[in-house]
């Protein structure tokens, strides 16, 4: 009885360590590429590769020479990506996980937070303004911050 019980064990082990391994494999094997929408211009700012891999760090960095040091340029700006990228379906990057930023955040599962201060959709004119306006998009951030710290 001893022996048959240690030979279950062995076995559920081995199915536990299958079914943990497989997503692995899968990995390895290649997952398929998210479907995006081709930007709205004739060329990216950044080779294709380029920007998979450094596009965090150029945003960053343009972050930095805009905030700290009162910098601005539009080649790697927010702003230009989201004019460019936003979905002709929902007009945004984020609003839906097959939009351009959420479905490559969503594939290599990286949290996107960028929206939680920033409008996921391109600036629209207002009849009278100079300059364009952001659509406001909800955000938990922003219920934190409009109330003084507490959440509703």
């Amino acid at each position: 009885m001893a022996r048959l019980s240690s030979w279950l064990r062995l076995a559920a082990l081995i199915g536990a360590a299958a079914v943990l391994a497989a997503p692995s494999f899968q990995a390895a094997a290649g997952a398929d590429k998210p479907k995006l929408e081709r930007g709205k211009g004739e060329k990216c700012v950044e080779d294709t590769d380029f920007m998979r891999r450094n596009h965090m760090d150029l945003l960053k960095h343009h972050r930095d020479e805009t905030m700290h040091k009162g910098i601005r340029t539009t080649k790697h700006s927010l702003k230009g990506c989201v004019q460019c990228h936003a979905s002709e379906k929902t007009g945004s990057v984020a609003a839906t996980k097959e939009d351009f930023c959420a479905a490559c955040h969503s594939y290599a599962s990286v949290k996107l937070d960028c929206w939680d201060c920033h409008a996921t959709k391109p600036m629209a004119k207002k009849p009278g303004k100079t300059e364009p306006q952001a659509e406001v998009t909800a955000s938990p951030l922003m219920a934190t911050t409009q109330n003084g710290g507490a959440k509703q």
